[in-house]
């Protein structure tokens, strides 16, 4: 059987090569020793043995020292690296036909990748990546790469859609209370799905209501819900701006705060939310303005009633169809007993006199405006942050107990309170 020996060069001491062509024979030093090759036998250079098989199936098992070029055209392709390697093993792959985008090639291995537990994919076309075995806590690296991009291991991804809806504002207090704005609400569902890396963490921040307040003070704001995490440009819905006292003007927010019986109404955030009623009159008898909902802005208050709050947006990412982000509603004048509602999605009834309602937990509804003494104005109700990913991709890994349902082929991953998920 022949053998083979692998080497690069070999010197003598004064560093002259001394491989010597003829004869099959190797000279050794100035004396002239040799070392023989045996007949049929084969002389090569150290490294990468290239397999002359285009890899072409959708499963591979790779061998340290080997270098594979894979043919993605028809399928994607899975390739096992290793379990037991030695430090300094290298493998080499490269793309046959500019199809790595198309057809990814997933590296996958019960040694660990660049540190982690996780399968890696080569996702870019044309190119060509060699690993090398590091160490037991690192594993397999990338040493080296062509048209790799940021990453030469991408990680494994799949999509998601979200929902995130900030905190409401609460109601303003005093005889004329505007309505609290509604929670800012930002959405891709049914739109441009977002990308998760497998193996990354995903934050789920989710905004608290305005707190109530009591006689003759302007409502409080509700917080920013907010969803981030590795690859995802931060999502923030900002909180619904609170409610007026008396002739003060609404706050801005997500949605705006209705404002008092002369007061404007607050600036609704663009694209999350909608501006807070506006009661324009000098007159004391008039109501105050309901809140901005996400739907729709606060409505006016009357000579006889305060004005209802702006209406929310419904939407189906939990597979059934739930409004969220409605307004609050004004109070009524001093001499009206007729408070604006709460716009739909959980937005606050106004009261003529004692506590107005609150906005709805985890819609992000604003709280209702307060009318005559005693009593508080309505607080403004927490948001909510959902992510819906598919099933066969969710990895069953959160924290801060979200609630985990199933609509179809889909896990909803909803989140009243802040929290992680782990891709």
């Amino acid at each position: 059987m022949s053998s083979i020996i692998k080497v690069d060069t070999i010197q003598d001491q004064d560093g002259n090569n001394i491989i010597n062509e003829n004869a099959n024979t190797i000279t050794i030093g100035k004396s002239g020793d040799t070392v023989q090759v045996a007949t049929g036998a084969t002389l090569e250079g150290a490294g990468t043995q290239w397999q002359s098989s285009i890899v072409t199936a959708a499963t591979h098992t790779a061998t340290a020292g080997e270098g594979y070029v894979i043919n993605t055209t028809s399928n994607a392709c899975t390739v096992t690296l290793p379990g037991s390697a030695s430090v300094g093993d290298t493998i080499q792959i490269v793309d046959y036909a500019g199809t790595f985008t198309t057809n990814n090639v997933t590296l996958t291995s019960s040694l660990k990748i660049e540190g982690g537990t996780n399968d890696k994919t080569l996702t870019t076309n044309r190119e060509g990546i060699t690993i090398v075995y590091a160490d037991v806590t690192q594993g397999w690296v990338a040493s080296s790469g062509i048209n790799s991009g940021d990453r030469g291991l991408d990680p494994v991804t799949y999509t998601a859609e979200y929902l995130v809806v900030a905190g409401g504002g609460s109601g303003g207090g005093s005889n004329n209370g505007g309505g609290g704005g509604a929670g800012g609400l930002l959405t891709n569902f049914g739109g441009t799905a977002i990308t998760l890396f497998t193996g990354s963490v995903y934050t789920a921040t989710v905004g608290a209501g305005g707190a109530a307040v009591g006689h003759s003070t302007n409502g409080n704001d509700g917080g920013n819900s907010v969803l981030s995490g590795d690859n995802v440009t931060t999502i923030t819905a900002i909180g619904g701006g609170g409610g007026a006292n008396a002739n003060n003007g609404g706050r801005d927010g997500g949605s705006g705060g209705g404002g008092g019986y002369i007061g404007s109404g607050g600036s609704g955030t663009s694209g999350q939310g909608n501006d807070g009623g506006t009661s324009s009159t000098s007159g004391g008898e008039y109501g105050a303005a309901g809140g901005g909902g996400a739907g729709a802005a606060g409505s006016a208050g009357s000579n006889s009633a305060g004005g209802n709050g702006g209406n929310g947006l419904a939407n189906s990412i939990t597979g059934a169809s739930v409004t969220y982000a409605g307004g609050g509603g004004g109070s009524a004048g001093t001499t009206d007993t007729s408070s604006g509602q709460g716009g739909s999605g959980g937005g606050g009834e106004a009261t003529a006199g004692g506590t107005a309602t609150a906005g709805t937990n985890g819609l992000g509804g604003g709280g209702g405006g307060k009318g005559k003494t005693p009593g508080n104005s309505g607080a403004g109700g927490s948001g909510v942050v959902i992510l819906r990913v598919p099933t066969a991709s969710y990895s069953a890994t959160t924290t801060g107990s979200p609630t985990v349902t199933t609509d179809g082929s889909h896990k909803v991953i909803k989140f009243t309170g802040s929290g992680t998920y782990t891709a």
